[in-house]
């Protein structure tokens, strides 16, 4: 992440601070705001996890059924399926002997692109595109005799029913493929590798990538218990006590729990967090009253709240002269990544480049100023309202470690949270605001948030769900 560098402070005249201080107020978050985001989140993982309260909880809290995370021993190949989008890609994964303490993971792979065709075709077609695919990259390794336990990151909205078990509830991303949704994924990349007959294997699990993420830096990080996603959409996952998880039947150990926090406030309970910039983005978008958390936080919305209070302070005549540019005036133009560009650097080069870009070629040095300081306020709120949730979880592992004796009463809690996404690893301040915001809100309580950098939570992170699940079945066999 961009170091930022110090920005010296330009004054503005009475009038335009005023306006710009307006809006800092819309998108201010407290620390008793933040406390009371944190305390709602909690009510919401509880009403998800409730066997009874789940089918009303906007926080589905959904079992992963991966039950224990990689405790070194992993060893072997694994084969590792990653779709998310219009790119495919297949990873060899080799877990050897550690080197001086540390993981050992070689890794091979290949993207393999999603033609429109196929993924808005019949669904069989496509599931034999990606056994297809699969096949070539095998036969280049000279694998394709090798029985491969495979793990497979099916990044759609699923319901899960065990760890090789996943039926997809509803297509998104453009994919539109019939005859998938309501079936089980799993069976069908199967039936389609049976149809092939010239490959061997043995798809043991369908990984979530948010999970994926807090495996692969459990990998290397002896306290993570947390995987969160902040790109271009969010999601965090956490290890939960089995006991507690009243939507399976499961009793003994732990569960990861895949929270899918993006639709967090779904039922009203952050309306008093959001404002007239938030609404209009929920309005603009194509799943209108859904994800309404992931829409203030994440890399896909983030710019185009910046657009709209731009947009709003050039129509009172406090930017640009009054003078709205058709570039500005279009939705989704201001990128996510101009708001990190702007941010990262002290002088006002940087601000006017972006602004020239949006055919905004007359900006003083007091527009680049408001322009810096609406970007300061609309991700400094997101990285706050990240670490409320992150708070939230933290604060439900440490009840149940204390509970259980696994941390003594007095003795600090520490937990890592492996984190992966482009917000938090190209915007410049992001991390540090959601750090500090999280520290302040466990301080109290004696517990240690910890953020690392997860490394291909999709990839990696699958293959490792996949070398966990080979580790307990050849333990129990």
């Amino acid at each position: 992440m961009a170091a930022q560098q110090q920005r010296k402070n330009f004054l503005l005249d009475d009038s335009l601070e005023s306006k710009v201080s307006a809006i800092e107020g819309d998108f201010n978050l407290s620390e008793e705001s933040c406390r009371t985001v944190m305390e709602r989140m909690a009510l919401e993982m509880q009403k998800g996890l409730g066997e009874e309260s789940n089918e009303k909880a906007k926080i589905k809290m959904i079992p992963s059924y991966v039950t224990s995370l990689p405790d070194g021993t992993e060893r072997g190949n694994f084969l590792a399926l990653d779709l998310g989008g219009t790119n495919f890609r297949v990873l060899h994964v080799n877990i050897g002997e550690p080197i001086n303490g540390r993981p050992n993971i070689d890794m091979d792979s290949q993207i393999y692109k999603m033609p429109e065709s196929v993924i808005t075709g019949p669904g069989d077609e496509l599931f034999d595109h990606i056994a297809g695919c699969m096949y070539d990259f095998l036969s280049r390794l000279h694998l394709s005799n090798t029985l491969l336990p495979v793990g497979f990151t099916f990044s759609f909205p699923c319901k899960q029913d065990s760890l090789d078990s996943a039926s997809l509830i509803k297509w998104t991303k453009g994919f539109s493929a019939t005859g998938v949704e309501g079936e089980n994924v799993v069976t069908m990349l199967k039936e389609a590798i049976h149809r092939r007959g010239d490959m061997q294997c043995n798809v043991v699990a369908v990984v979530n990538d948010t999970v994926g993420t807090l495996m692969s830096c459990a990998n290397f990080e002896k306290h993570c218990q947390i995987g969160l996603i902040v790109g271009t959409g969010s999601n965090a996952c956490y290890m939960e006590n089995s006991k507690n998880v009243g939507t399976t039947s499961i009793e003994d150990g732990d569960m990861c729990i895949n929270m899918e926090w993006g639709a967090f406030g779904d039922d009203g309970v952050l309306d008093d967090f959001r404002n007239e910039y938030d609404r209009h983005v929920d309005n603009a978008s194509i799943n209108v009253g859904r994800q309404l958390f992931e829409k203030m936080i994440s890399g896909m919305y983030l710019g185009e709240i910046v657009r709209l209070v731009l947009v709003n302070l050039t129509k009172q005549g406090a930017l640009f002269n009054g003078k709205l540019s058709p570039a500005l005036s279009r939705y989704g133009t201001f990128e996510t990544s101009f708001v990190s560009q702007i941010e990262g650097v002290s002088d006002m080069t940087a601000t006017q480049n972006v602004l020239a870009s949006l055919d905004l070629l007359e900006a003083n040095r007091a527009d680049c100023e408001i322009v810096t300081r609406v970007c300061q306020a609309v991700s400094r709120r997101a990285a706050y309202l990240c670490a409320s949730g992150i708070a939230a979880v933290a604060h439900k592992i440490a009840d149940n470690d204390r509970r259980s004796g696994k941390v003594e009463k007095g003795e600090e809690c520490r937990i890592t949270v492996g984190v992966d996404g482009t917000v938090y690893k190209k915007h410049p301040t992001f991390a540090r605001m959601m750090n500090s915001m999280t520290e302040v809100l466990c301080v109290d309580s004696n517990i240690k948030v910890k953020f690392a950098l997860s490394y291909d939570g999709s990839g990696k992170g699958a293959a490792l769900v996949t070398a966990v699940a080979d580790r307990l079945l050849k333990a129990n066999a």
